[in-house]
């Protein structure tokens, strides 16, 4: 596939449409960038391009990189009416996402209490593999969370109501139906609400080191040298039983609606079939318990920074700057060749950014654009950035989301092999604590693409703009 790319500009390429593709391939990348990208990936690019009822083209973000069906950091939209759903455009931790909490804190706050701080964050949120909570739920209760998210976590105490207006949907999708959602998946995340899990979901203690636009960084309530938080997680077990359900689903309807596919893992049903609506309700029933399950850990985490420092929460102003998720479908109007349509746009390790004036973002943040939230890896830094014009033009409103790997969790253990990740990080200033070893080394920085470079090809093509950089300081893995 790699003969097949053409070069549009410094941060842009075209796989165009051949063979069964309906629609271009798009990659946001620089150069140095592409060149990393493996050639599997940019097959799946063109692979998803296939997809009945694909407008405008099959994209991609630079942190582009081999995923199930759909690339990490791939974009595709359907028309709502005509087009297909795909759970691999989706992926199996549904609503993964992040959110960013700012502090009245400085490091002088916090330095002589690090270690303590780390520890109450560490014994506060269950994490690790399989991680179970302090939360015990039935399966009726269960099904209230799956359809009312971050509303079911204030209601019973956790958090405040000012934290919804600082989250994506306000953490409710309402078109969930939590019937759609099998006993094994409410099996396997009955005990997880409120854990962080294992892989490359966090809790980070940060600090901010760069400031590249003062006037949007005053409206999120930023400044240099400011302490902020970072939370990272999804729908842990239960996402990914529904996304597991549903590949069999959609992979048995494929004879059934006569759809072709170059690839099984993006088995799809049309959107307005039963498999589609049904898809779709469980998926909204997923993302919904991974707003409430993040907001639980941020309710812990204000807990444990008020054990660990000895201050009331006024003074230490823990406050929501924005969650987003970026492995979702939402239902969305965009302007396709001129004409308005209604989409179903898959984001897959990818990030909404919408910009200025939209209809969907806060009061607070309809001046400055939505708040784009990319976490890097634990040895180097994350980024703030906000939403863009062109990034409706082009994109369907969508960012990037992460660093990317550049190594396997396999090749990241064997590159690790006989090093101390944990020291190497500590004489850069940052603690880490982990439930297990093994997932610091799959974790380790070098695992990863340097997050600056995807932030700059972002930014240079227009997608998305800087606000401020955030370096890491304590870290919690799972």
């Amino acid at each position: 596939m790699r003969e097949k790319l053409q070069k549009i500009n410094n941060f842009k390429w075209r796989i165009p449409a051949h063979g069964k593709m309906r629609v271009d391939g798009i990659i946001y990348a620089s150069q140095e960038i592409i060149n990393s990208v493996e050639d599997g990936a940019l097959q799946q690019v063109a692979n998803a391009a296939t997809l009945p009822g694909i407008v405008k083209a099959s994209l991609a973000m630079p942190d582009i990189h081999y995923g199930y069906g759909l690339p990490i950091g791939g974009v595709i939209a359907t028309s709502w009416n005509e087009g297909v759903v795909s759970p691999g455009g989706v992926g199996f931790d549904i609503n993964c996402g992040v959110r960013l909490i700012r502090t009245n804190l400085n490091l002088d706050d916090i330095k002589n209490k690090k270690e303590k701080l780390l520890n109450a964050l560490f014994k506060k949120i269950p994490t690790g593999v399989g991680s179970t909570g302090k939360l015990k739920l039935s399966h009726s209760e269960m099904r209230d969370v799956l359809a009312n998210g971050s509303h079911w976590a204030i209601k019973k105490g956790y958090g405040i109501k000012e934290d919804l207006q600082s989250t994506e949907s306000e953490g409710r999708l309402p078109w969930a139906d939590p019937s759609q959602v099998s006993n094994k998946a409410l099996e396997r995340g009955k005990d997880q609400l409120g854990t962080l899990g294992s892989g490359n979901h966090f809790v980070e203690v940060q600090i901010v080191d760069e400031i590249y636009d003062e006037k949007t960084a005053r409206k999120f309530g930023l400044e240099l040298g400011q302490i902020t938080l970072m939370i990272h997680t999804g729908s842990r077990g239960l996402g990914h039983q529904v996304a597991t359900d549903f590949l069999v689903v959609m992979e048995r309807a494929l004879s059934r609606y006569k759809i072709w596919l170059p690839d099984k893992q993006l088995a799809c049903a049309p959107i307005q079939s039963k498999e589609g609506k049904n898809y779709l309700a469980a998926m909204a029933s997923a993302a919904n318990f991974a707003w409430a399950n993040r907001q639980i850990i941020m309710h812990w985490a204000r807990e444990a920074f008020k054990e660990a420092l000895g201050m009331s929460y006024e003074e230490m102003g823990l406050q929501l700057i924005y969650d987003h998720a970026h492995n979702i479908v939402k239902k969305e109007e965009h302007i396709v060749e001129g004409k308005k349509m209604v989409l179903a746009v898959h984001r897959k390790g990818a990030t909404r950014a919408f910009p200025p004036g939209h209809h969907e973002l806060p009061a607070k943040y309809k001046e400055t654009g939505q708040p784009v939230i990319i976490p890097g890896d634990m040895g180097r830094y994350s980024y703030l950035l906000v939403g863009t014009k062109k990034s409706m033009e082009e994109t369907f409103g969508s960012s990037c989301h992460g660093a990317g790997r550049l190594m396997s969790r396999h090749k990241a253990i064997k590159e690790a092999k006989g090093r101390s990740i944990e020291n190497e990080l500590r004489t850069q200033g940052i603690l880490v604590r982990s439930a297990s070893r093994k997932t610091v080394m799959e974790e380790m920085p070098d695992a990863y693409k340097d997050v600056s470079l995807v932030v700059e090809s972002i930014e240079a093509a227009g997608i998305s703009r800087k606000v401020a950089r955030m370096r890491p300081l304590l870290v919690i893995k799972g």
